[in-house]
């Protein structure tokens, strides 16, 4: 994919995003209404407060979660117009999910660990392995492929992860506080990694965090605060 390329196409679109919950007697609208774009080659964060919307709306994006109203196009397929075992093979597909706590299988190799991504999508066993050696590569981990995941630390583990989210070469990618666990050393080396990535492979990154070092490296910030979000 070439750079005039990345920034001309759009991966995602959301468009008058609401969602509401039910607590007893009184309803919550946690989002009110958003809209957003996302590029491919496009690194962008979303900040703010804990109960701000941010991990609904990355639930929303992937599909994990229903809006209330409104409408996600990933990759010009609207998701509200798809059932539930559609938008699964969408997500283990055309995008990559990437949380605060790593996930992986403790007893499991980081080679096995992302090989896990691939046997979902019925992949064969020779380029199972194959990609998931690709992806430990481009996360600098190709030493420690037959290292368990609990002989890792935590800086690796986050690493395994992210090849794991990438090794299926999805479109999008969410990320939710991946530096959260992290000390600061740890958490530059895994913003600088991100940001390589973006570019060498053209996908979306949509980032939620705190962290002002990942917010200094994205190409965009958004703000979400009451549900409603603004480009700072």
């Amino acid at each position: 994919m070439t750079e005039s390329t990345s920034i001309a196409t759009t991966i995602v679109e959301a468009q008058g995003i609401t969602r509401d919950f039910q607590a007893g007697s009184v309803i919550v609208h946690a989002l009110r209404g958003i809209d957003l774009h996302i590029a491919a080659g496009e690194f962008v964060t979303l900040r703010g407060r804990s109960g701000s919307g941010k991990t609904t709306l990355l639930n929303i994006l992937v599909g994990l979660d229903d809006a209330t109203q409104g409408h996600v196009n990933i990759l010009g397929r609207d998701l509200s117009q798809m059932n539930e075992a559609a938008r699964a093979a969408l997500r283990r597909e055309n995008t990559g999910i990437l949380f605060q706590n790593a996930h992986l299988f403790p007893a499991l190799t980081a080679q096995e660990n992302v090989e896990v991504a691939l046997r979902l999508l019925g992949v064969p066993g020779s380029e199972r392995i194959d990609r998931a050696l690709e992806a430990l590569e481009l996360v600098g981990l190709g030493a420690r492929i037959r290292h368990r995941a609990m002989e890792l630390s935590g800086g690796e583990q986050q690493r395994v992860a992210l090849a794991r989210a990438l090794v299926h070469r999805p479109h999008f990618v969410v990320a939710d506080e991946p530096t959260g666990n992290l000390d600061s050393t740890t958490g530059q080396t895994i913003v600088r990694l991100l940001r390589a990535i973006v570019r060498q492979t053209g996908i979306g990154l949509l980032v939620a965090t705190h962290d002002a070092v990942v917010m200094s490296a994205a190409d965009r910030v958004l703000q979400i605060h009451d549900g409603m979000i603004v480009e700072q």
